[in-house]
């Protein structure tokens, strides 16, 4: 049964490739269904094997064709390989979304050194690993969409459960725009889409579940200007239309999907006297 998200004509990504990282589960999930439901040859990677089956059996019970790949991103040799085995699968990739990432809310002071770098490593390092290597394929053919996927604490109000990695997103952010001037001129599109707070067992079982706080998801609901969480679908309805033929002439853009979140109060996670 079609999302209720669901806007753009059936067949519209026939004859295209997409590339859609972090797709085992989640958001990148439902963003790998939408463009196969499209008319997309899609390839599904992430770190691991089972969730990315399961996206591909989905994928290919609806007829649709589908090519799963174990990397991690941060590992510029497994993305080589990547890039490599969709070369000789598909010849080719039309669009990239970037949804691989992750964080823990933590206080500044109790981030480690290692904690940083793991962050940084793989929400900003892992971006540009899997941009530097896709996006001369797009420019060779002298066409193509990136979609890069952020958050809102990404910009200037800053990140204050996530300072690791708001400063990596922000990393992205700037590097989304810069990259824009250089790829436009051969018809090569990027983009980064800022969700809110979205309905995964991510948020739930990651984030929610580690703050220590009774009932947190009713509490930021209050905050939250639309009173809901942010559903998968609607997030990859965004991705789609931005690699579609009426976002050619967007690009540079930042897209800010968040109930409102981000123009509202935003929901104290702790007692902030403690650094």
């Amino acid at each position: 049964m079609a999302s209720p998200f669901s806007v753009l004509r059936e067949g519209l990504f026939e004859g295209r490739v997409a590339l859609v990282t972090g797709s085992g589960r989640g958001m990148g999930q439902n963003i790998a269904l939408r463009f196969a439901e499209l008319g997309a040859d899609v390839v599904v990677t992430g770190r691991h094997v089972e969730t990315l089956e399961q996206t591909k059996a989905r994928i290919e019970s609806q007829g649709g064709a589908c090519f799963a790949h174990p990397c991690d991103i941060r590992d510029t040799g497994q993305v080589d390989s990547l890039v490599q085995a969709v070369v000789e699968h598909f010849g080719r990739v039309d669009f990239l979304v970037n949804n691989a990432g992750g964080q823990f809310p933590a206080r500044p002071s109790e981030i480690s050194d290692r904690g940083w770098r793991a962050v940084v490593d793989l929400n900003l390092n892992g971006t540009w690993n899997m941009l530097s290597r896709v996006a001369p394929l797009m420019l060779e053919r002298k066409f193509g969409a990136v979609v890069n996927i952020v958050h809102v604490y990404s910009f200037d109000r800053g990140a204050p459960a996530f300072v690791h990695s708001g400063a990596a997103r922000a990393g992205v952010v700037s590097l989304t725009r810069t990259l824009a001037n250089y790829w436009a001129r051969h018809n090569v599109t990027i983009n980064a889409l800022a969700p809110g707070s979205i309905s995964t067992e991510a948020l739930r079982e990651r984030e929610y579940a580690q703050l220590g706080v009774e009932n947190y998801e009713a509490v930021q609901l209050q905050d939250v200007p639309a009173h809901r969480l942010g559903e998968r679908d609607e997030m990859a309805e965004i991705c789609a239309f931005l690699c579609s033929p009426a976002a050619r002439y967007i690009t540079g853009s930042v897209i800010t999907a968040d109930g409102g979140q981000s123009v509202a109060n935003w929901t104290d996670v702790w007692d902030m006297e403690t650094p």
